[in-house]
């Protein structure tokens, strides 16, 4: 979800208004996914390296957070929407992990859509932790070195019992996928579209499903 600050500083707005106005886009999106009956949506919300940026900005993205799981819990209740999390939870603000996890116990029994924010998250760090955990199991001999297929693999990364993603849909022109589940996305069809993330609208993601639908998908064979 990129082109938030580009979209705000175009305008002559603080950065912070372009995250204001990329949670609507975020709206949108869940809403075109529960209409047309994508089951999975997960949404690159803030990166391990977005701590990096001024502190003014990630306090009032992790408010903007808080404020969208108060606004939205009872909502994905009603609409059948289940939220999940990847990423270091334990690195957001104390506030933001009860909210998070009130979230996902208030929604845990929901089939709809399952809707996950990478938060704090790092494709390359989740491989790390997913090595460290094997390697622990192993040291403890619970663990046979051999018996470590690529099912086993996935079953300790942080998207565990979610699919791979069919489709990745990039923002604001970026032809690089920053980091984002980089095991994952082994043969995900990429779609790229020059729309700053607030910009994005339910069009954008119908065309997005567009393109998808017209690839041919040969995952390596003929």
């Amino acid at each position: 979800m990129d082109g938030n600050g580009r979209w705000a500083e175009q305008r002559g707005l603080p950065r912070l208004a372009g995250h204001e106005a990329g949670s609507k886009s975020i709206e949108r999106c869940v809403q075109a996914c529960l209409d047309t009956g994508v089951q999975y949506l997960t949404l690159y919300a803030f990166s391990s390296e977005n701590w990096k940026r001024p502190a003014l900005e990630v306090n009032g993205l992790m408010l903007l957070l808080e404020n969208f799981l108060n606004q939205k819990r009872d909502e994905m209740v009603r609409e059948g929407i289940r939220l999940h999390h990847i990423g270091r939870i334990h690195e957001l603000p104390s506030v933001c992990q009860r909210k998070l996890r009130e979230a996902m116990q208030a929604t845990a029994a929901n089939t709809k859509l399952h809707f996950t924010l990478a938060l704090s998250y790092s494709g390359r760090t989740e491989i790390l932790d997913a090595v460290q955990s094997l390697a622990r199991e192993v040291a403890e001999g619970n663990l046979d070195p051999k018996a470590i297929t690529s099912q086993v693999f996935e079953s300790h990364l942080h998207t565990a019992g979610i699919p791979d993603p069919d489709l990745l849909i990039r923002t604001s022109g970026e032809m690089r996928i920053s980091n984002f589940l980089l095991w994952q996305l082994s043969y995900t069809e990429i779609h790229v579209t020059k729309k700053y993330w607030p910009d994005f609208g339910r069009d954008d993601f119908l065309a997005a499903l567009d393109d998808f639908q017209s690839r041919s998908r040969r995952f390596g064979g003929v």
